[in-house]
């Protein structure tokens, strides 16, 4: 969960560093969006798409890494609009994102993506742990070829008896 990050914080606004030195740790980031903010001059796309941009700024790699869009309090939308709202959100961010519809309070749609979290870290934990077994496995490990120097002959000295 990426909380209150902020313009600047690649550059050491607000949390800055401490926080995106956090975030550097995780397999997963997932970004939960107010779909329904409080203030209705906020717009929850461009908000999403400043924090991509510090993520970028901080560490380009940070960027790359696995990011979920978690689109939060649906239940505060008209149901018969929901869907719809959501759509367009997630188009205006691209829509290339892994993405979930939530109700923290009721915990509509909280099961699946836990579950989904859970099916995520564990493919990835097997893969981490598949590498480390190929790295130890000698048949499957190259072997570094050792370097043998040897001194080049000398040339045999004729001696007259």
């Amino acid at each position: 969960d990426i909380p209150g990050l902020i313009e600047g914080a690649a550059e050491g606004a607000g949390l800055g560093h401490q926080f995106l030195r956090h975030l550097s740790r995780t397999r997963l980031l997932l970004h939960v969006i107010d779909v329904a903010p409080h203030d209705p001059d906020v717009d929850p796309a461009a908000q999403a798409k400043a924090l991509v941009q510090e993520l970028k700024k901080y560490d380009p790699a940070l960027h790359q890494r696995p990011r979920w869009i978690v689109l939060n309090k649906i239940d505060l939308l008209p149901e018969e609009t929901r869907e719809k709202t959501c759509r367009a959100l997630l188009k205006r961010l691209g829509g290339r994102n892994k993405s979930f519809m939530i109700c923290a309070v009721s915990g509509e749609g909280c099961q699946a993506l836990t579950y989904a979290i859970i099916d995520f870290l564990d493919q990835e934990k097997a893969k981490a742990a598949a590498a480390r077994a190929e790295v130890a496995d000698p048949a499957t490990a190259t072997q570094p070829q050792p370097i043998v120097l040897r001194p080049k002959q000398a040339r045999a000295k004729k001696s007259a008896v």
